[in-house]
C-alpha cells in the first residue's frame, strides 16, 4: 500500500503523515468515473445485505451513484451480472452456488473478483439437547433409525422427521439428499432466513425438536450449543455421477461441499467504474467481526445502514487503502 511504503522510506514520521495526507486525494481523484448507478445485489440473509451496505457506503463517501436491487442469489450469477443489470454481488457461496459460478464463468460476462475472507460451511444442524433422543448423532445413519426421525417429528411430517431447509432460492439438493440416503425425513423450506432462525430461536428455548440448515459465517453457531450432522464427505463426483456413495442409483448421497465465499461483478466494471473495482477486489472482512455485526442487525435489531455506518467509520484508513 502507498501509505506503507512512505512510513518504511521516510525517516521523519511528521514528513511520513504529511505526505501520506497530500497522496490521499490523488488515490480518488478520477472517482467517480461514471454518473451511472454502481447496482450491488441484495439477496435473502443478513450478511450479504451488510456487506453490501458496507461496499456501498464506501463507494457513497467517494461521490458514486449506488443502487440496491433485490435480487434472486443463484440465476443473477447468470443473468443480471452477465448483462450488467447488475454491477455487483459480495457474497457466493461455493459450498451452494459453486454450479452457477461456473456457468457463469463460462459465460466470459462476469468476473470472480476473489474470496471475500470467511470460509464458508452449511450443513444440517441439531441441538445439543437432541442426542439424548438421538443416539449416534451427529452421524448421519443414527437419523434412519424410525425412532430417531419420530424424535424430530412434528404434527405436520410425524412420524417423519422434519428438516427445516433455506430458502428454496439457496437450492442445496436437501430434498435430493433425504431420498439418495434413504433418511425418513420431510423437507420443509423456510420462506426467509429471519423466519428459519425465529424457529430455531423458539424451539431452543422450549427445549423442542429441530432439525435445519444453518451456516457459518453466521451468529447462531455461537449462540446456540449444537452441532452439525456428519454426512458422508462431499466430493465433485458425488454431485455428477450416481455410482458414486452409498447409493450407486442417485446423486447427493454426501454432505454439503465447504468452500470459500466470493464477489462477483459484471465483466465491464472494471472499465466503466476502476477505482470501485479495485476496492471491490481488495474488499475483505474477518468471521469474527461479519458474525458480531450480523447478530447487531438479527438479535439487536439494528438497521443495516446503521451497522454499515459504525464500519465505515471505524475502518476509514482500511478501506481507502483499498483503493491505493
Amino acid at each position: 500500500m502507498v501509505r506503507s511504503r512512505l512510513l518504511s522510506k521516510v525517516g521523519s514520521g511528521v514528513v511520513a503523515l504529511a505526505a501520506a495526507s497530500f497522496l490521499a486525494p490523488l488515490a480518488f481523484a478520477q472517482a467517480p468515473e461514471s454518473n451511472d448507478p454502481i447496482k450491488i445485489a441484495l439477496f435473502d440473509w443478513t450478511s450479504v445485505n451488510l456487506n453490501a451496505k458496507i461496499y456501498g457506503g464506501i463507494l457513497e463517501k467517494l461521490g458514486y451513484t449506488v443502487e440496491y436491487p433485490t435480487a434472486d442469489y443463484l440465476s443473477s450469477l447468470t443473468t443480471g451480472l452477465t448483462t450488467g443489470d447488475l454491477t455487483i454481488g459480495m457474497e457466493f457461496w461455493a459450498t451452494t452456488a459453486g454450479e452457477a459460478m461456473a456457468a457463469s464463468d463460462a459465460t466470459k460476462e462476469t468476473e470472480n473478483l476473489g474470496p471475500l475472507g470467511p470460509k464458508a460451511k452449511e450443513e444440517w444442524w441439531f441441538p445439543e439437547y437432541m442426542k439424548a433422543k438421538c443416539p449416534g448423532l451427529p452421524n448421519w445413519e443414527a437419523l434412519k433409525a424410525p425412532a430417531c426421525a419420530e424424535a424430530f417429528s412434528t404434527a405436520e411430517t410425524a412420524p417423519k422427521g422434519r428438516y427445516l431447509g433455506g430458502p428454496v432460492t439457496w437450492e442445496g439438493f436437501d430434498d435430493e439428499r433425504v431420498v439418495s440416503l434413504g433418511l425418513p425425513f420431510t423437507v420443509i423450506h423456510a420462506g426467509t432466513d429471519a423466519a428459519m432462525f425465529a424457529e430455531l430461536d423458539s424451539a431452543y428455548q422450549r427445549e423442542a425438536p429441530i432439525m435445519l440448515w444453518v451456516y457459518s459465517p453466521h451468529w447462531a453457531p455461537a449462540k446456540y450449543k449444537g452441532e452439525w450432522v456428519e454426512f458422508p464427505e462431499y466430493t465433485k463426483e458425488c454431485y455428477t455421477d450416481p455410482k458414486w456413495g452409498s447409493n450407486p442409483d442417485a446423486k447427493y448421497d454426501c454432505g454439503k461441499p465447504h468452500g470459500d465465499i466470493f464477489k462477483y461483478s459484471w465483466a465491464g466494471m472494471k472499465e466503466k467504474w476502476p477505482v470501485a473495482y479495485k476496492i471491490a477486489k481488495a474488499y475483505t472482512i474477518e468471521t469474527e467481526v461479519l458474525n458480531k455485526m450480523s447478530g447487531e442487525i438479527d438479535l439487536d435489531g439494528k438497521a443495516p445502514e446503521d451497522v454499515a455506518a459504525e464500519w465505515i467509520a471505524a475502518n476509514e484508513a482500511t478501506w481507502k487503502a483499498w483503493a491505493e
